[in-house]
């Protein structure tokens, strides 16, 4: 055991006379030690009921003769960060997430872990550090929230956004918003909708480094804490057998978890991450994958925001494993590989059906016959752009207009609000990627603005940002080279045409690269937007969305 390099021998007296400071006993010191990774807080409702989670998983590793050991790490929310400058601590906190996780795990040798996750940034933030750490570990989600109930329509805390642009056009009053954020979000739980917490919840299982059904069984149910106390038993399993995070996370499993990625068409972030937990894997994953096999996938089911399916109905439909079924189908796709179980995926999801082909589709009747994500590339994204297609409306697949630019978030949605911006405009977003923003803001107030004022199919946005998992319409992120690096998105000017093409996977404005070296000869970089703390640190070492905005 790690463990033993703290516990073993005479001169390690002092550790032991400290863990025993802790209420351990001479025989507890025997056992293995297992970190309890919890990431409650009281701030974010996605982990407002961690501790019940924790309780349940450190019973199931006693019952196998270990000693469960619970730390806390931190854990954002993205809903109330957004929109302000608070935004652009996420991304930057799964550093900050996977550093902490390993300080403590190497710094008390311990020998396993279970990470107790929920959110957007933390479920990656973790899958980094086992990757990174390669001791035995296994995730357990907090679940998803219920969808809320808005006058007889299921409805999610990221419909607000879209209601505030309802307001701005008269199409709905003030009480009616009050009404509406009263019901939104009805308890605790990751946001009901496919954001990014649920889908990379679901990337975890599909991984698998989580349990059959974490992605799905609801943060309510009873179900949740029955799974997270087979959590702390399985992790036993896996020190016993030397099942380490590497040994799952290989490049086939990514591969795998791409191919359920586009079946569900998950959040465009999904790209970011797993890029970022592959690399700590040491498999070779690249965005050009990504593009490939979109192109060979399908998309299985309509979740919200590119639908009207909440994880609920997943849950009932069979869960995320009727899906990691479906794809099996894929010619690139391959089952038998091992997961946290002790089983292959292949025989974790063999029971799993369809329940209701209403809700999951069959790979024969597929939604779209290509992936939930599209990779473009053009001349002002030469390195990549990202675009959740599936949540695109079919009359902005193809699109050309008149730019309108602006150097932050803030000015964006002002001009969408005031009715600056008009049918037909794209509008541009920039330095505000990993190293501009700093910390990549998502975008999802500014094109919310734009599908509450009845623009999703008229207006396309593109940023060297990203986006939230709730957004839909014709929203462009992850442009690379981003501004602040002096990507040709930095070179634009208001009234320069720009040709989208989601189909032909292009993205482009209609200036000659004569042009373009001329402007780019002229850039002067813009001024930081932070000039203190740890974002300015942050901003000097994190590379381009197209790595996965990694800290090198």
């Amino acid at each position: 055991m790690r463990s033993s390099q703290v516990k073993d021998g005479v001169t390690r007296a002092t550790q032991r006379s400290l863990l025993k400071a802790t209420g351990l006993s001479n025989e507890d010191l025997k056992k293995p030690l297992v970190g309890v990774v919890n990431s409650f807080n009281e701030v974010n409702p996605g982990h407002v009921h961690l501790r019940e989670i924790a309780e349940s998983v450190k019973l199931g590793i006693a019952s196998k003769g270990g000693v469960g050991l619970e730390f806390p790490v931190i854990a954002l929310c993205d809903g109330i960060a957004m929109g302000h400058s608070g935004m652009r601590y996420p991304l930057a906190s799964r550093e900050i997430i996977a550093d902490s996780i390993e300080a403590m795990a190497e710094g008390h040798q311990l020998d396993a872990l279970v990470m107790i996750t929920n959110c957007d940034k933390i479920t990656p933030g973790m899958l980094i550090a086992a990757a990174r750490l390669n001791i035995p570990s296994i995730l357990i989600a907090g679940g998803p929230m219920y969808a809320g109930k808005f006058r007889d329509n299921r409805t999610d805390g990221s419909r607000l956004y879209e209601a505030a642009g309802q307001v701005s056009v008269g199409s709905i009053t003030l009480e009616d918003l009050d009404e509406m954020e009263d019901q939104a979000s009805p308890g605790c739980g990751a946001c009901g909708l496919l954001g990014t917490a649920n889908s990379m919840n679901c990337m975890a299982e599909a991984l698998g480094m989580a349990l059959p059904w974490n992605s799905t069984i609801p943060a309510y149910l009873a179900k949740r804490k029955a799974l997270a106390r087979r959590a702390g038993e399985t992790v036993m399993d896996l020190i016993a057998n030397d099942v380490k995070p590497r040994d799952i996370m290989t490049r086939q499993a990514f591969i795998n978890a791409v191919a359920v990625d586009m079946a569900i068409g998950g959040s465009s972030n999904t790209i970011l991450h797993l890029l970022a937990i592959a690399k700590a894997a040491k498999v070779d994953l690249t965005l050009e994958d990504f593009d490939e096999l979109s192109k060979k996938s399908k998309k299985l089911i309509q979740m919200r925001p590119g639908g009207d399916m909440y994880m609920e109905d997943m849950y009932r439909a069979g869960g995320l494993g009727a899906i990691i079924k479906e794809t099996a189908k894929l010619d690139f796709v391959d089952l038998n590989l091992p997961t946290v179980t002790g089983k292959t995926q292949a025989e974790n999801v063999a029971g799993c059906s369809i329940k209701d082909e209403n809700v999951i589709h069959t790979m024969e009747n597929a939604f779209y016959n290509e992936g939930g994500l599209a990779i473009l590339h053009g001349n002002i994204c030469k390195e990549g752009a990202v675009v959740k297609q599936a949540a695109v409306s079919p009359e902005m697949l193809t699109h050309t207009g008149p730019c309108k630019c602006f150097d932050m978030e803030e000015d964006a949605v002002d001009a969408i609000l005031t009715g600056k911006i008009l049918p037909g405009d794209v509008v541009i977003v920039r330095y505000e990627g990993p190293k501009g923003g700093p910390g990549m803001r998502e975008m999802l107030t500014p094109t919310a603005a734009i599908c509450g004022a009845g623009l999703d199919k008229t207006v396309a946005l593109i940023t060297d940002g990203r986006f939230s998992g709730a957004t839909r319409g014709a929203a462009i992120g992850h442009v690379s080279p981003e501004a602040a690096e002096g990507g040709e998105i930095a070179l634009l000017q208001d009234g320069d045409i720009i040709e989208i093409d989601i189909p032909k996977r292009t993205l482009n404005v209609k200036l000659s690269d004569e042009e373009l070296a001329k402007r780019k000869a002229a850039w002067v970089p813009h001024p930081p937007k932070v000039t203190d703390g740890y974002l300015v640190r942050y901003s000097k070492l994190v590379r381009s969305a197209s790595y996965g905005a990694v800290v090198e």
